[in-house]
Formats: C-alpha cells, structure tokens, sequence
C-alpha cells in the first residue's frame, strides 16, 4: 500500500511541477472567502484517486475537492489532498506539497507527503519509522522553549476565530525563539517529523491536511495531539505537533 501511496503523490507531484511553470493559462475557482481551487488540483486528485480505486476498490476516501465520501463504512479510508498550499502555488511561491495517508478503524497506517518542487518524499508506515527520500527521520531535540522555532497559521475559512488565534500567538511568539509560516499544512508536519521545527500548531484544519502528518511526527519519535493534549480528532482538525522535550510547555501555552 506504501508504494502505491508514493507513486501516486510522486506522478500527481510531476504533473504539478509542470503545471507551476506554466501557471498563466491556469484556471482558479473560488470556493468560497479566500479559499481557491485550481484545475490543477482537480488533476492532480483525480489522477490520486484513480491510482488508489484501481487497486484497492473497497477502500473509503476522502479527498479535498471530491463532492462525497467513497465508501465511508470501509474500514480502511484514505485522506488526500492533491496540493496542499494552492494559495501558495497560484502566487508562485514554491512551497506546497501533496498529502496521502490511509488509516484503519480510525488509527493512521501509512503517510506519503511528497514537495514536488524540492523533490523530497517523506513517508511513514504505523510502526515502521518515517523516511524523508529513504533516510530515516527523528525529531529535534531542542529543550529550551526559548530557543525553539515553531510553525502556525490559521486556515482562510477560519477568520471567526482570528482573535483567539492572535492570543495564542502573542503567547507563542513572546516565549520562543522564532516563528515560521508555510501555508502547507502537511509540509509544516513534515518539517516537524524531519527536526527543521519543533513546534507546529493549527485549529479548525480539515482531516486531508493532518492525516499524514500526523503519522510521520510519532513515527519520527514526536508528539501529535489536539492543541489540549488530547488524541487528535480529524473532524475537528485541531492539532499540536512538537518534540517530546516541548510538547507539554506548549499545550499550556496554548490554553489562553
């Protein structure tokens, strides 16, 4: 199932790599405030999706631009986002990224998130360590709070919510070193399994954007949560990624 997870993320990646050259002649739709879908996107799940029905017909799946859920009483669901960071990749601005993963009776088994323009593969499997283009991935090992570097955002259907996100930040941004914001989800996940953050937090984010993360930080030797330290609950798509030294600093943190 693996392999068939990074080809798929692999040939979609390709077919977005060419597209990101050739973005004048790109079609945007507007899905709704500040939240855009391309022709590309659709391309690039529809080739996902046919890749996956092909060889595992009697699995659910998810994805972002799909109108319904496949299947959602199968026991094994896939969760896709063709390209996480549209906003990003309509701007030209190269950081973006696909994201596969497929979970079983609501637990993670395998993560595929694949940076088409680096060409970087990061990939895990429940209990069988997570790889970024086959080298094995850890955490950082930062302890220091105050020297930590950490990931946030929130996402553009989320404005509602715009005053308690600043409050957590003004908190975060007071306490650690320095703050970076991708716009890729999966991508910030990954930096966090790969020890390039050590902190990464989000709410209010759709189950397509965290399922594969999810997997690649424990798998990394991290800890993924909602942003309470509870298990993460893909509805609601709250989640607190960090090394084992820091996660329980910023879980209080975060209760403002």
């Amino acid at each position: 199932m693996l392999y068939v997870a990074v080809r798929a993320a692999r040939r979609a990646g390709d077919m977005i790599a060419r597209a990101y050259d050739e973005r004048d002649g790109m079609k945007i739709t507007q899905k709704s405030d500040r939240d855009y879908v391309t022709d590309v996107d659709q391309r690039a799940e529809d080739l996902i999706v046919r890749e996956i029905a092909h060889h595992y017909p009697d699995h659910g799946i998810v994805a972002e631009e799909m109108d319904k859920h496949l299947r959602p009483d199968a026991d094994i669901q896939w969760y896709i986002d063709p390209l996480d960071g549209t906003t990003n990749f309509i701007h030209g601005y190269p950081h973006f990224a696909v994201s596969i993963a497929a979970w079983k009776n609501g637990k993670p088994l395998l993560a595929v998130i694949h940076d088409p323009i680096r060409d970087e593969t990061f990939e895990a499997r429940n209990g069988g360590g997570a790889f970024l283009n086959r080298r094995r991935l850890r955490v950082s090992q930062e302890k220091k709070l105050d020297h930590a570097l950490f990931a946030s955002g929130m996402p553009s259907y989320q404005r509602d919510t715009i005053d308690l996100f600043q409050k957590r930040m003004d908190v975060c941004m007071r306490s650690m070193d320095g703050y970076r914001r991708g716009g890729s989800a999966a991508l910030d996940l990954a930096y966090v399994a790969a020890g390039r953050l050590d902190v990464y937090w989000e709410a209010g984010l759709r189950s397509w954007d965290i399922a594969a993360g999810y997997l690649l930080v424990q798998e990394a030797g991290g800890l993924a949560t909602g942003l309470d330290g509870s298990t993460v609950d893909l509805k609601k798509g709250d989640i607190l990624a960090a090394n084992p030294h820091l996660h329980s600093s910023v879980t209080r943190l975060l209760k403002v």
